[in-house]
């Protein structure tokens, strides 16, 4: 009985030692989670990166939106929280769509990147169903991701051409004149879009259903995505 005792022990150290190396290679995590639910994770993690670029290069093209103390780093944080941070008075405690509209809005006074920002930020974690990492059993609406897509069409349409009762840009973006050409702020809101685009057709396949493809203007009203 000693013996197999020691024979017990030794087995379980070794063990032990076996997984401590694996898991430094291995993530075991991986596998609760589908190839889907993979992709899912880069195409988020991508879109985020993408709004924390443009964050900073919003408020370095409209540094009077920037309130007093505040700096790009520190709205970065506040705004890129999972689950997403609610308590945002400044903005009326206003999310996804709701926040976006401020942005366009002639009556507030807040600080407008911050309010596009934080709502383009939650609709786009709204559209992968609020969820920071995917796993076998979670489940993405393809619909969702394609709505959220046409939105931020709809979002380039109006940082174009909505204008304030002084006839300036409410958001100030791309640049075109005879001396500079920047169109960055075009190609960062274009890759988004296409990023929710693939993930939609990804989940329409997965979940084999069609895609509505609702016929919608860049003028009109924002499209649901929390249904």
């Amino acid at each position: 009985m000693r013996y197999i005792k020691k024979i017990t022990i030794f087995l379980l150290i070794l063990f032990s030692f076996q997984i401590g190396c694996i898991s430094k290679t291995f993530d075991f995590k991986k596998l609760a989670k589908s190839d889907v639910d993979m992709v899912a994770d880069i195409h988020l993690s991508k879109s985020i990166e993408l709004i924390k670029q443009l964050t900073i290069k919003l408020y370095k093209r409209n540094p009077c939106e920037l309130k007093s103390g505040m700096t790009p780093q520190l709205r970065i944080k506040q705004i890129f929280t999972c689950p997403v941070n609610k308590s945002f008075k400044e903005i009326n405690f206003k999310q996804r769509i709701e926040a976006i509209k401020l942005c366009f809005d002639q009556d507030f006074k807040g600080d407008r990147i911050f309010a596009l920002i934080s709502g383009l930020y939650s609709m786009i974690l709204n559209s992968y169903g609020n969820r920071c990492e995917f796993f076998l059993l979670n489940q993405l609406d393809e619909q969702k991701l394609y709505n959220s897509a046409r939105n931020i069409e709809i979002l380039v349409w109006r940082i174009r051409n909505k204008h304030k009762k002084n006839n300036k840009l409410f958001i100030l973006t791309d640049e075109i004149n005879e001396n500079i050409t920047n169109l960055s702020f075009e190609r960062i809101l274009g890759k988004l879009i296409s990023i929710q685009d693939i993930m939609a057709l990804i989940i329409a396949d997965k979940n084999n259903r069609i895609i509505n493809k609702i016929i919608f203007s860049t003028t009109t009203a924002f499209l649901p995505i929390s249904f």
